[in-house]
């Protein structure tokens, strides 16, 4: 009780939805973002941007594996989780968005990854040894042509599987926009603008994401940086992120405009409990430092370790700009009362199922599934096996 200020009723006191539920959407985010920049290559044509456009597919993957975690660990009986397959519940946004997860991760993700490596895979499958070339042979799915003729057919279907996954990638995380957006108990999370808000953020997240991956492994791997590649990533990532801001603005314009009952008490929130983590951090330092930044890379002819330095600095606060955008909606959005005359706190804790320490290992995770995945499926043009071709 010494964190709550007013009248709270006795079931708001306590914050239902912890960091876990934070994470949620800004791991999403990292998929559709990363897709969206492998999509740039493959659709699009963007050919500056190839040397990230494997790394994105794996990156989207790993992230995508991770995903459901925090929802699963939120839940009083985890075990449960897999009822909603069984059961599917037409009127719950939460049940039906397993089946837009399960879509896009087998329909759309791991089938393109797969048709993008067949013939690395079919010739690893020959040329491995012990448990890897059981894997190998696994993975082919009894698939072993890789003539001229079955490759063209690869590379036609991944190109529509890659065209049906953009929208189903805006789906996927404009779906977890739309829940929020959707609960209209709420007036910080009730505006239409919240899905557009939530798939331009996740995408630009994505990109910086995915760029801070490839010029972290090139150096670990001591391998020069594509710089017509970075300096092309930052161009679209300057883009997209102007327009998420210019939509943020807009929302918080239109609520200014409109004023409604609970403004006074949204207002309160931003100059105190939110002050830090919406003005100075999300807007201030994560949006208007990296957005000044990004435009004189634009306008002036930086030397190259210049640009780099100031990549990975945009890069980093971008990504922490998201995150404290997913903490505002969610955590903000349960810290004052329904009757807009108290306020409460949230504190996260170190040790505990929803606790600090088990969100870090939430974040990592993906890493380390992308080192696996990266071992297993070499996305650097020197280390793609050729396999022999059959009739």
């Amino acid at each position: 009780m010494n964190g709550v200020e007013g009248y709270m009723y006795p079931n708001e006191i306590s914050l239902f939805w912890s960091i876990l539920i934070v994470l949620y959407p800004y791991i999403t985010g990292l998929v559709a973002g990363a897709f969206i920049l492998a999509s740039l290559e493959r659709v699009f044509r963007v050919e500056a941007v190839k040397p990230t456009y494997r790394l994105a597919l794996l990156t989207a993957l790993a992230f995508l594996i991770v995903a459901p975690l925090p929802l699963v660990l939120h839940l009083g009986h985890p075990e449960r989780a897999p009822e909603m397959y069984f059961t599917p519940h037409s009127t719950s946004a939460m049940a039906m968005f397993g089946y837009v997860y399960l879509w896009y991760l087998m329909a759309v993700l791991v089938l393109e990854i797969w048709l993008d490596y067949r013939a690395e895979i079919v010739a690893l499958s020959q040329t491995s040894k012990g448990i890897l070339r059981l894997i190998y042979k696994v993975m082919t799915l009894g698939s072993n042509n890789v003539s001229p003729r079955s490759l063209h057919i690869d590379e036609k279907v991944g190109w529509i599987v890659t065209l049906v996954g953009i929208p189903s990638a805006f789906l996927l995380h404009g779906y977890v926009g739309f829940i929020f957006g959707s609960i209209k108990a709420n007036p910080w999370w009730s505006s239409p603008l919240i899905p557009v808000v939530f798939i331009f953020s996740a995408m630009v997240s994505g990109v910086a994401g995915v760029m801070l991956l490839y010029m972290a492994i090139m150096k670990l791997r001591k391998q020069k940086i594509d710089m017509q590649c970075v300096d092309t990533i930052a161009m679209y990532m300057f883009y997209i992120f102007i327009i998420d801001f210019s939509l943020e603005m807009l929302d918080l314009v239109h609520r200014i405009y409109e004023a409604d009952e609970s403004f006074r008490s949204l207002d309160f929130m931003v100059h105190t409990k939110l002050y830090f983590s919406q003005i100075v951090l999300q807007i201030f330092i994560g949006t208007l430092v990296p957005l000044f930044l990004l435009f004189l890379t634009q306008v002036v002819k930086f030397k190259e370790i210049v640009r780099k330095r100031i990549y990975v600095l945009c890069g980093s606060l971008i990504l922490i700009s998201v995150f404290a955008m997913r903490w505002n909606v969610v955590i903000g959005g349960q810290l004052f009362s329904k009757s807009f005359l108290g306020y409460t706190t949230y504190k996260v804790a170190l040790i505990s199922k929803e606790g600090l320490l088990v969100s870090i290992g939430l974040m990592v995770l993906p890493l380390i599934i992308l080192a696996v995945l990266l071992k297993l499926l070499p996305p650097w043009p020197e280390k793609r096996p050729q396999a022999a071709a059959a009739d």
